[in-house]
């Protein structure tokens, strides 16, 4: 799939949008992964911010931290972004972490 990203007349928010509505089901991108996509790799925080504070139509349970790790700041915590991915068809072994390396979406440029 080719990556979708606005680049003009759209913000740094607007970016992280587009690409948040593009993550397939069953995948998962990092907070600092979509920074970088959208030109700022040091802003995991912006993207977590915004994911917290952002539309909440879009498929934010799709977005983890770096390590696998799930979002506390997630409606319902840790246990409502469990539920959300695992709607999605993702499988937890004995942690509550995905694994990264096997979900991670890697969209084409």
């Amino acid at each position: 799939m080719k990556l979708d990203i606005p680049q003009i007349g759209g913000g740094f928010r607007e970016r992280v949008e587009a690409i948040v509505v593009q993550i397939p089901e069953g995948r998962v991108m990092t907070y600092g992964q979509l920074a970088a996509l959208c030109g700022s790799p040091r802003a995991a925080r912006i993207v977590g911010g915004i994911a917290h504070f952002g539309d909440p139509k879009l498929p934010w349970h799709r977005v983890v931290k770096k390590d696998g790790s799930l979002a506390e700041g997630y409606p319902g915590g840790m246990p409502g972004h469990r539920r959300a991915l695992e709607a999605d068809g993702v499988l937890f072994g004995n942690s509550d972490k995905v694994n990264v390396e096997s979900l991670l979406w890697h969209p084409v440029d």
